[in-house]
């Protein structure tokens, strides 16, 4: 199965780039470049493509405009998207994170893991990285006005605790004992009780509500 990318930057270089890389593997494919965040919009709703890169400074509209639109709450068939940008902001991360972005990556992290970041995000995973994204949600993350209630079971807890600290499926079940499937399982319960649309989602509740000290 091939992986149907939409790559918008405002930079010709950096769309040439991009494209060659993700050209470059036997599983993807790109079938669409945008210039701003209102061409993004309207590129990603025509072809639909199974993943998004998207910058977050363009003309028009910016990427985290864009990704609301996209893949926002209030959007009923998301799609997937990937933030790539040379600002490491916090209100950046956090943002995008908040607008549905499954993944938050900088220009600079190389070939490697932003193919790894596309695979991803195709399988409805995201790339949580503890460098950037878990140290930006403790940073970010406030204690909610009230106590809350948290109806989750100590198992279930367990597995998001370690969400939020951006382990793997596989890492997490290695760390229970468990197996993959399980964990996929207690992530889709996770979900459902906390409504929240992915993994980030659950690793930003994780913070805002203190389960990872």
């Amino acid at each position: 199965m091939t992986i149907r990318v939409l790559i918008a930057d405002d930079q010709q270089m950096v769309r040439t780039g991009f494209r060659m890389i993700v050209d470059a593997q036997s599983d993807m494919e790109v079938v669409a470049e945008a210039t701003d965040g209102v061409e993004a919009v309207e590129l990603a709703r025509q072809h639909r493509p199974d993943v998004c890169l998207l910058d977050i400074r363009m003309p028009r509209q910016d990427g985290l405009q864009a990704t609301r639109l996209l893949a926002g709450p209030e959007v009923s068939d998301p799609l997937k998207i990937v933030i790539v940008t040379t600002f490491d902001l916090d209100e950046y991360v956090y943002t995008a994170l908040q607008s549905g972005a499954l993944g938050f990556l900088l220009k600079d992290a190389g070939p490697t893991l932003l193919i790894e970041a596309i695979r991803a995000a195709a399988g409805g995973e995201s790339l949580v990285s503890p460098s950037v994204t878990v140290r930006l949600l403790r940073h970010l993350s406030h204690p909610p006005a009230a106590p809350r209630h948290i109806p989750l079971s100590e198992r279930e807890l367990d597995v998001v605790e370690r969400v939020a600290r951006g382990r793997t499926n596989n890492e997490i079940a290695e760390d229970l004992f468990l197996s993959v499937s399980t964990i996929k399982t207690h992530l889709e319960s996770v979900r459902a009780k906390i409504n929240v649309r992915n993994r980030v989602g659950i690793a930003v509740w994780a913070w805002e509500n203190k389960i990872v000290g």
